[in-house]
């Protein structure tokens, strides 16, 4: 019998949600508890918000050096989201999983499309707000965006749950204690993959001849 070869492999997991769901919130607090997860720091061409630190949250570049990125082909995906363009590098999505990391992606329906071409295995996640109204309440009490900001992005909101379906998982983050477990016990379950366990444990998985 032919048994095959395993490489150490990471799992990608792919959260999108609505502006406002909690998916950054649910995100920090599940890298806060777990630290061997890595975040895939994006790059966007939008300026940044209050707090948020360039290389840390995100990658804050020029449209022009956003451009140059995908003429040379460095963006793993990338997308056009309320005027401003977001994109994954891709030299350090490949780094991490092929040591064995697991690696989290925040992104948009769009740029999941696109990851899914090139890694099939994902794991894709959807966050859910309880409502329309929460959302807007959330993005108001937000404090960072003005009101006609606001509005586009409560539009936009129904658009982008429509891709709901294209993911594998569906977190309604209601209560969000709740959702950070449900969060938590995806990952947990994705690391008992065929591939992940037998990247973690190659001579048990070799004395059973289940990889050469």
């Amino acid at each position: 019998m032919h048994s095959p070869t395993v490489h150490a492999t990471g799992n990608v997991f792919m959260i999108s949600a609505p502006s406002g769901a909690g998916k950054s919130s649910l995100v920090n607090a599940l890298l806060a508890h777990d630290p061997s997860i890595c975040l895939s720091v994006s790059c966007t061409t939008r300026s940044p918000r209050p707090g948020e630190v360039d290389g840390r949250d995100y990658r804050f570049v020029s449209v022009a050096e956003f451009e140059a990125l995908k003429t040379d082909q460095q963006l793993l995906e990338w997308a056009q989201v309320h005027g401003n363009y977001y994109g994954t590098p891709r030299d350090r999505i490949d780094e991490a999983v092929g040591a064995g990391q697991n690696v989290i992606l925040e992104i948009d329906w769009q740029g999941a499309r696109q990851v899914r071409e090139l890694f099939p295995k994902t794991v894709s996640i959807f966050i859910l707000p309880p409502s329309i109204d929460a959302l807007r309440e959330r993005l108001q009490n937000r404090g960072q965006d003005p009101e006609d900001v606001i509005a586009r992005r409560v539009q936009a909101a129904s658009t982008e749950i429509s891709h709901a379906p294209e993911f594998e998982y569906v977190i309604i983050n209601q209560e969000f204690s709740v959702a950070l477990q449900e969060l938590e016990q995806i990952v947990r379950t994705a690391r008992l993959r065929f591939t992940s366990q037998s990247a973690r444990h190659q001579a048990l998985f070799a004395s059973f001849g289940l990889i050469a």
